[in-house]
């Protein structure tokens, strides 16, 4: 594959962990295997070497800026992260994987509709001039033990998916916490900067599995694109920022259900 064509791909996937507070792995690892031959394994440790930095870092930054990262809720979140990756791999070698693939594609099933369903009721209320209410830009004081216990969910569950943490982060903060969505991507891209992806790293860089040549360029790209996501989603209105979240959910729903 051409130095180019991993830019282009470290674009694309900084494009949609910008947008959505993710990591980048869900397009970098298809595209390696796809279009450039790599092992699912070289592909993974790979991923995980070209976004341990950029993936987070201009997206926080930029979301920093616009003031509506929540700081300590990311702190707590990520201390939660830190404990309970390993728990997830070990349940991803001692639970059936198929019956839990099962699981988690009706979970995100759930959670795009929670997402879609109240965004098509405002649209259908703006077309006939109603009055849209505005979402707030802050969020409540959650409970140290509610953040703890979120991380706690999406590190169990990115070490028994393989998935990056937004994708239980920002539905929880979202629904259960009350914040708006816009925070709730901000807050999620700075909780999984780090305890998300540095231990991987090192293990595939000590296995042997981690091509650094291919995965420069492709973090060149995540640096240019995760910026570009960001301010995608600072700028668009919230309710088409939650709608488009939860087409993303369905889509990635629709990934595990295959």
């Amino acid at each position: 594959m051409s130095i180019a064509v991993l830019v282009l791909v470290g674009f694309a996937a900084g494009v949609m962990s910008g947008m959505f507070g993710i990591g980048g792995g869900i397009v970098i690892v298809p595209a390696l295997v796809l279009l450039a031959g790599f092992s699912l394994v070289e592909a993974t440790g790979t991923s995980l070497a070209a976004i341990l930095l950029p993936v987070g870092l201009l997206g926080v930054i930029a979301y920093y800026r616009a003031r509506i990262i929540d700081i300590r809720a990311a702190a707590w979140m990520a201390a939660g992260l830190m404990i309970s990756v390993a728990a997830g791999a070990w349940l991803a070698n001692a639970l059936p994987a198929d019956t839990m693939r099962i699981i988690y594609a009706v979970f995100l099933l759930y959670m795009s509709w929670e997402f879609i369903e109240p965004q098509r009721r405002v649209l259908r209320a703006l077309g006939k001039d109603a009055p849209a209410k505005p979402e707030p830009e802050t969020a409540p004081r959650a409970p140290v033990p509610a953040l703890v216990g979120v991380g706690l969910a999406a590190g169990v569950m990115s070490g028994l998916f393989g998935i990056g943490g937004g994708n239980i982060i920002v539905p929880f903060l979202t629904i259960f916490l009350g914040y708006p969505a816009k925070r709730a991507i901000a807050t999620s891209l700075a909780t999984i900067l780090l305890p998300m992806r540095l231990p991987g790293v090192l293990v595939f860089w000590r296995e042997g599995t981690l091509d650094i040549a291919a995965a420069v360029p492709v973090a060149l790209g995540l640096f240019l694109g995760t910026v570009f996501g960001a301010r995608i989603t600072i700028r668009l209105p919230p309710a088409t920022v939650k709608l488009l979240y939860g087409l993303f959910l369905l889509f990635m729903a629709a990934r595990f259900f295959i």
